[in-house]
């Protein structure tokens, strides 16, 4: 006699994979008063891409050995802190002056998109992810980031207290960062405030952690995509951003959004947010299903990937406002 083994669909949760570019490609990741300062201010920031452009591109042709590289380009808006004029206002534009620079935007993103993506609280899904590494020799006496909101890359300076009588005051001791190489750069992250009323904003460089993980393929939610890209077709683009997808793929014959590693062109104003998000990345449990999933594919396409996350993500800061 046979015997029938049944089991439940759910009891074994699937990581659906998602495609992969080698390369995710950044060509800006601007604000609304950026925005606000007319196309003259797009056509210079553009024109301080284009070379890099050209320059990461090479690497990356580098890195597969002489085949081609499959590269895509994306733009990331912020409609999270500030919200400006409308997307179809500001979208052609913003594809006029990347054309002009001889630039192609394939996949266009809202930074709210970060922070919830369609039902998905995606910001705070990665919050719930961080383990802190303790500093050597710490006794647990630091509140946790998801009490306190703050995430630090080693021990801070601890807090002078009053001494008691006839007892001598506690001595000064600097910060020290935990992976130091013979001095310290410490750095201490807001992840986020809350107002009196409850509400809760995400900071800049906690949502351009979210954003460098979905670049990464590495965000799941209940096993499936979280940034999965809407193809843009209509003719025009939204009055609203809210109607506008948190992902948009507006180039059809774009190669993967999702790559193993991402290099992002910016200006050097945003060096101390993305020293934050390296420190940020460093403490994420990022999904193992995801991770193994791309281990196995780039080993079968013959291109290695840093095991650390923080590792797979690269910048080129160019001089300007």
């Amino acid at each position: 006699m046979t015997e029938a083994v049944f089991r439940e669909t759910t009891a074994d949760p699937r990581t659906q994979s998602v495609p992969l570019s080698h390369l995710s490609l950044e060509l800006g990741h601007l604000y609304m008063e950026d925005f606000e300062a007319g196309p003259q201010r797009l056509r210079e920031h553009f024109a301080q891409v284009r070379p890099w452009v050209e320059a990461a591109r090479a690497a990356a042709a580098a890195r597969t050995g002489g085949r081609r590289p499959r590269i895509s380009t994306c733009f990331l808006i912020d409609d999270y802190f500030t919200r400006f004029s409308s997307p179809a206002e500001l979208v052609p534009l913003l594809l006029a002056e990347a054309d002009r620079a001889g630039l192609v935007v394939d996949y266009l993103a809202r930074e709210s998109g970060c922070a919830v993506t369609g039902k998905v609280p995606v910001a705070e899904a990665v919050a719930g992810r961080i383990v802190e590494s303790p500093p050597p020799g710490s006794y647990g006496n630091r509140p946790p980031a998801a009490q306190t909101g703050w995430l630090a890359n080693g021990e801070r300076s601890p807090v002078a207290r009053a001494p008691q009588a006839m007892k001598p005051a506690a001595a000064w001791q600097p910060p020290r960062e935990t992976a130091a190489r013979r001095h310290s750069v410490f750095l201490d992250v807001e992840l986020r405030s809350d107002d009196p009323d409850g509400h809760r904003t995400w900071s800049c460089p906690f949502l351009a952690a979210v954003w460098q993980l979905a670049r990464l393929g590495l965000l799941r939610n209940e096993g499936e995509p979280v940034f999965v890209p809407h193809p843009h077709t209509a003719a025009g683009f939204p009055e609203d951003w809210d109607e506008l997808p948190a992902l948009v793929r507006l180039n059809p014959g774009a190669d993967p959004f999702a790559a193993y590693r991402t290099c992002s062109v910016l200006p050097n104003r945003f060096l101390p947010v993305e020293h934050a998000v390296r420190v940020v990345l460093d403490q994420i449990e990022v999904d193992q299903d995801a991770l193994r999933q791309v281990a196995q594919r780039s080993a079968r396409e013959n291109a290695a990937v840093p095991d650390s996350v923080a590792d797979r993500v690269s910048y080129v800061f160019y001089a300007g406002p």
